[in-house]
């Protein structure tokens, strides 16, 4: 409990540090409520979009699809059988038939049952067609990630299995604000979009989020804080954590500068490669195993691209190589003190 409560501070505190001050008008929400407004703005805006998943028409289990049903009707809004294969096999049935599928997979921990479909048909659709037919109007929702008592199957972070992936897109919000922008993007993406929301900000996230339709750039990272001795980068809730280290690095007298992938499949590598030219060194955290996780692949484009800047070797701070534990998930997390240590150690190489 005192992990989640850290957590509930970390994430008010610098979800307001991450916030943008706009003319536009704007209200303060959570992230889930975020995702529910995009949802309602991509179901007026498009009559051909539709919402399902288990347990969608009530609202689902984080409340992110509450009131859905009854705007939109039972006909755009619907509840489907506990089959994660079907759910994505469907989405591409009604993308490639002009429709925007809308779909939910309840935790990202069961989309594996859905593997098939979305990474052999949704994937390849366009291309095996020679781009005479396509379904790149499926965008999959699902939570993802750490929440401080999901153990094994709810707590998962699946994201690298999907880079792998040509023919897909895959983002990643740090708050509400972008889960909204990125979200809408998504849906009108004319490509498929694996969309992973980090759980345990659904309601700890709160910042001022624009009131009306807005989108933000799919495949462009955002430099969230500038820094002159090192470069990290992250994505979705590992974002807070990596923060709260850059401010404790700031106080040993180490410039830290943090950027935020937000879309993983298109990178954006040339942001990564110009931060990384400018400070020397490059640290990578996501809350996924390290072996085979995304961070491998932005180590080695850096090293392929800026070898002869890098001061010191890539630094990766993640997840175990274990199955996600329970009681043992401190130890199992990328942490904030884990991040100093290796902020330290790569400046100091």
């Amino acid at each position: 409990m005192a992990m989640i409560a850290r957590r509930e501070r970390l994430a008010g505190l610098i979800v307001r540090r991450f916030s943008n001050s706009s003319s536009v008008q704007a209200d303060k929400i959570n992230l889930y409520t975020a995702i529910n407004q995009a949802l309602h703005i991509a179901m007026e805006t498009d009559p051909r979009a539709f919402v399902f998943g288990e347990d969608v028409s009530f609202g689902g289990v984080f409340r992110c699809t509450t009131g859905l049903a009854e705007k939109f009707g039972r006909s755009r809004v619907f509840n489907t059988p506990l089959c994660e294969q079907g759910i994505a096999g469907f989405a591409v049935g009604l993308a490639a038939m002009g429709n925007r599928a809308i779909a939910e997979i309840q935790f990202a921990d069961y989309i594996y049952p859905a593997f098939d479909q979305i990474v052999n048909e949704a994937a390849k659709f366009r291309y095996r067609s020679g781009n005479e037919f396509n379904c790149g109007g499926i965008t999959i929702r699902t939570p993802y990630g750490a929440v401080g008592h999901g153990g094994h199957y709810h707590s998962q972070s699946p994201e690298a299995f999907f880079c792998h992936v040509p023919g897909l897109k895959v983002v990643i919000p740090r708050s509400p604000k972008q889960a909204k922008g990125l979200l809408l993007a998504s849906i009108r993406d004319p490509n498929p979009t694996i969309f992973f929301e980090p759980k345990w900000l659904y309601r700890q996230a709160v910042e001022e989020v624009p009131e009306g339709d807005f989108m933000l750039p799919l495949s462009k990272a955002e430099v969230i804080r500038e820094g002159t001795d090192i470069t990290l980068v992250g994505w979705g809730a590992q974002l807070l954590v990596m923060e709260q280290a850059c401010e404790v690095a700031e106080k040993e007298g180490i410039s830290c500068e943090l950027v935020d992938l937000r879309t993983l499949i298109p990178w954006d590598k040339e942001t990564v490669e110009a931060s990384v030219n400018k400070t020397g060194r490059l640290l990578v955290s996501h809350e996924a195993p390290l072996t085979g996780g995304f961070g491998a692949e932005i180590a080695a484009s850096v090293v392929d691209r800026c070898f002869l800047r890098l001061e010191a070797p890539v630094a990766r701070v993640c997840g175990l190589d274990t199955p996600f534990p329970l009681v043992y998930e401190p130890f199992y997390m990328p942490t904030k003190n884990k991040i100093v240590d290796a902020i330290k150690a790569t400046v100091n190489y």
